[in-house]
Order: structure tokens, then C-alpha cells, then sequence
């Protein structure tokens, strides 16, 4: 069992247009500098360049750069109304990405037992865990990805089955604890493989959770993620 940290990418999509990192760079520059010309100079790329992938970003999203030619100027550039609402749009999205990149996974692999509408199980080294999918057939072998945010941690003498969307319930035992300022890490020994679990303080206090407690982790297929795993 590996242990990753989640890592997404922020793209916006119109259409067949992705707009990601780098054309927000090239945006930005162009706010700052009031020049296609300048911008790209300061990012180290072509005015040609630049100028079609505006005109592709375009093509998608709509008027992204107002241009103005000659005069006394010498011509120069801006954003438009809705290139300035494109950059807010994805700074947002990069900070949703990037407090999401920050949440521990465990990931396991395993092999489709059973496929159910959109949610399938597979037999993994912790026993048969569900989860969602996207496209996955039985006898698949898949990552199951487990986010530490999605992982309830329980008192053994809690029995009760919990929601029914909870499939995935197993008995561990606490390895270590790394703790925050208001959350805390936490690591569960499961049948010999460790899961990961975000606990805030105040519940870690009422749980008195410990090296060698021993507790009931639960969560839901639904907030756990099958991936195609790649073999050869």
C-alpha cells in the first residue's frame, strides 16, 4: 500500500478549449504588462505564439483580450470584461485543487470482484472494498484511493452498522498520530496495511486516541475512487 498525497490539476473546459496554468500566466502577464508582446517576453515565449493561443482560448471562451493597434501609443492590450471573470474563475477552482491536493490518500490495489451500477467491489489486501468507477469490468485490477478525509474513525465499542452507504467498515489499530495545530493524521493498522484518517483534535481528545487504540474506521464507496491500474 502506497501513500500519496491526492494531486489534481486546475482546467477549465469549454467546448474543446481547456484553459490551464499556463494560459492563466499568460493572461495575468498581459493584465500587468497592457502588452500581448510584453507578456510573452516576460513568459519567455513567441508574440506569435501567444497570439494563437489566445485566438484559441477564444474560440471557446469569447473575448478574453482587447487590442489596440498604432497610434501615439503605440497600440497595446487588455483584458476583457470576461478575461478578467475567466482568471477569477480559475483562481478559484487552483485553490479548491490545491486544498484538495493537500488531503492524504492510502491507496491499495486490487482486482473487480462484483460491478453494481456505478459503484463496484474490489478484493484488496484489507478484504473486499467498494468503491466508485468509471468503467471498470470484473477482473479489472484497479487502485482503490482511499482520502483520509473521507475515513470516520470510531470507539470499538460503537457496533452500530452506521449509514448504509458506509459499506467499507474494518477494526484497526493506531500506529502513530501526526498531529496539527486543529487536525490531526491519523494511522490505522489494518490487517498488516495502514490507513490514513483526518481526526480534529477535539475528536482525537473524546476518542483518547492513542499509539496501540484500538478502533473502527468506516467509509463511503461513494467518497472512495477505483483507477484503472496500469499493468506491464
Amino acid at each position: 500500500m502506497s501513500e500519496p498525497t491526492g494531486r489534481g490539476r486546475a482546467t477549465l473546459v469549454e467546448g474543446e478549449v481547456e484553459f490551464g496554468s499556463d494560459d492563466a500566466a499568460l493572461l495575468e502577464a498581459i493584465g500587468r504588462t497592457g502588452s500581448v508582446a510584453r507578456a510573452a517576453e516576460t513568459l519567455g515565449r513567441s508574440r506569435a505564439r501567444a497570439l494563437r493561443r489566445i485566438e484559441r482560448l477564444e474560440g471557446g471562451f469569447g473575448d478574453l483580450v482587447e487590442r489596440q493597434r498604432g497610434g501615439r501609443g503605440g497600440g497595446g492590450s487588455r483584458l476583457t470584461e470576461t478575461g478578467r471573470a475567466l482568471l477569477g474563475r480559475y483562481d478559484r477552482l487552483s485553490a479548491a485543487v490545491a486544498a484538495a491536493a493537500g488531503v492524504p490518500e492510502t491507496v491499495v490495489g486490487g482486482v473487480v470482484e462484483t460491478v453494481d451500477g456505478e459503484l463496484a467491489a474490489v478484493d484488496t489486501a484489507v478484504g473486499t472494498v467498494w468503491g466508485r468507477h468509471e468503467g471498470c469490468s470484473v477482473d479489472d485490477q484497479v487502485q482503490v484511493r482511499i482520502g483520509a478525509d473521507a475515513v470516520t474513525v470510531r470507539p470499538m465499542d460503537d457496533q452500530a452498522p452506521g449509514e448504509t452507504s458506509a459499506r467499507n467498515r474494518r477494526r484497526g489499530r493506531v500506529t502513530g498520530i501526526d498531529r496539527g495545530e486543529t487536525v490531526h493524521t491519523v494511522q490505522v493498522a489494518v490487517d498488516g496495511e495502514t490507513v490514513r484518517a483526518l481526526v480534529t483534535n477535539e475528536s482525537a481528545q473524546r476518542l483518547a486516541l492513542g499509539v496501540d487504540t484500538e478502533v473502527w474506521l468506516s467509509w463511503k464507496a461513494t467518497a472512495t475512487r477505483l483507477v484503472m491500474d496500469a499493468v506491464g
